[in-house]
């Protein structure tokens, strides 16, 4: 997943998929982290992204580089409950640490399972790899 990283942390913002129902939403987030080799997120569980993700678990990844690449990552996550995973999401991300912290009861991190990411442009072969 090392590529798929890279890319998401490149392009800064990216933009994960839920189901709320029979609709799709989309959101833009930020912050990543790769924790015991799994592709980490972070939300609060007071947001409806977060019990979305809950209730259906299947999601989408997609962003854009400004020299016209693109990535799309589909996979299933699930939440992570541990103390360890959560300070290693805020230790890689510390800016969070003025929203959150790992025992504050609404700080929830997620990873990406099953997972299939396909980096694509216009001129190259898409970069396929699975996690």
């Amino acid at each position: 997943m090392e590529k798929t990283v890279q890319f998401l942390k490149d392009a800064k913002i990216f933009f994960i998929a839920t189901i709320d129902g029979d609709k799709p939403r989309v959101r833009p987030f930020g912050a990543l982290n790769v924790y015991n080799n799994k592709l980490y997120f972070i939300s609060a569980n007071t947001k409806d992204v977060f019990n979305q993700l809950v209730k259906n678990n299947n999601t989408e990844i997609c962003a854009c580089t400004p020299d016209g690449r693109w990535i799309r990552i589909s996979g299933k996550v699930e939440v992570d409950n541990t103390i360890e995973a959560k300070k290693a999401m805020l230790d890689a991300n510390p800016d969070l640490r003025m929203m959150y912290n790992e025992n504050d009861g609404i700080m929830e991190v997620f990873f990406l399972k099953n997972a299939t990411s396909t980096i694509s442009s216009f001129t190259e072969a898409p970069i396929i790899e699975k996690f």
